[in-house]
């Protein structure tokens, strides 16, 4: 019995020293991946999946389109407890939007808009949203929430009822002037200097894609888009993203040479 406490004691106080153990790498670790507000730039590539949110509804499908680009700034920064998790996220961007109307089942007719029962609208925006990350050594996940300007470049409508004068052009009640929200999620890997990045991303418009009272001035039709987009990218860190900046080690010199007395206690200095 008593060599039965003497064994369990013995691997209890193992136990704790493995935790201590393990909580003093962590803190090791914690301390070595000090993450700085760094800058990034980069470009991205994906594709596109639009709807329309139209009243009166019609049926439709997502109309897919290859060809979205962007080129984006990345800032990096501290906000509440001084956690280097936020930033914002500024670019431009070159993708599409439209509608393509599929067959309804009930009543076996294809809807159109003005002749038109697909429609690929070339789009040019720039968003600027709120950017949280969250780090490890190689890898990061991402969340993007903001808003846009947008302009509506050409316009290809595709069915055999439309008119070949419009074809390729839009109508005086179309809207090119767009606006709205957008936001979404993504994952990085990170090799520094450069990230990888994969996002996931959302737009939706506030604004109709043409005036609501064209057709009937007394019966007010809308056309909101929702557009979904994929997109990899490459991006390269203007600014150190861990480790001592040069900021950092000027003030550190300066430090050493004129208030050596505070030497003692690195960590009073403020960044």
């Amino acid at each position: 019995m008593i060599a039965f406490k003497k064994t369990t004691a013995v691997i209890l106080l193992a136990f704790i020293v493995t935790i201590l153990s393990a909580q003093d790498q962590k803190d090791s670790l914690k301390r070595v991946f000090s993450l700085n507000d760094y800058t990034l730039i980069g470009v991205e590539y994906g594709a596109s999946a639009s709807k329309m949110q139209f009243n009166p509804s019609k049926t439709q499908t997502y109309m897919i389109a290859p060809g979205t680009y962007g080129v984006y700034i990345l800032k990096y920064g501290k906000l509440f407890d001084g956690s280097p998790n936020f930033g914002f996220k500024l670019g431009a961007r070159y993708t599409h939007e439209g509608y393509q109307f599929k067959e309804n089942k009930e009543t076996g007719i294809t809807p159109n808009l003005e002749g038109a029962e697909k429609a690929i609208i070339e789009y040019a925006e720039v968003p600027f949203m709120a950017h949280f990350h969250s780090d490890g050594l190689h890898f990061k996940v991402m969340a993007d929430l903001g808003i846009y300007g947008g302009y509506r470049l050409s316009i290809e409508r595709i069915g055999d009822r439309v008119l070949e004068e419009y074809r390729h052009s839009f109508m005086e009640w179309d809207r090119r002037i767009d606006y709205g929200i957008t936001g979404g999620v993504g994952f990085g890997i990170v090799f520094d200097p450069f990230e990888f990045h994969v996002n996931g991303n959302v737009r939706y418009s506030w604004g109709t894609l043409y005036d609501p009272d064209y057709y009937n001035k007394d019966f007010y039709r809308f056309a909101y888009p929702l557009d979904f987009m994929l997109t990899a990218g490459i991006y390269f860190q203007l600014t150190k993203r861990t480790g001592k900046t040069r900021g950092q080690i000027r003030r550190e010199a300066y430090q050493q040479v004129y208030f050596p007395e505070n030497e003692a206690n690195p960590d009073s200095e403020s960044r």
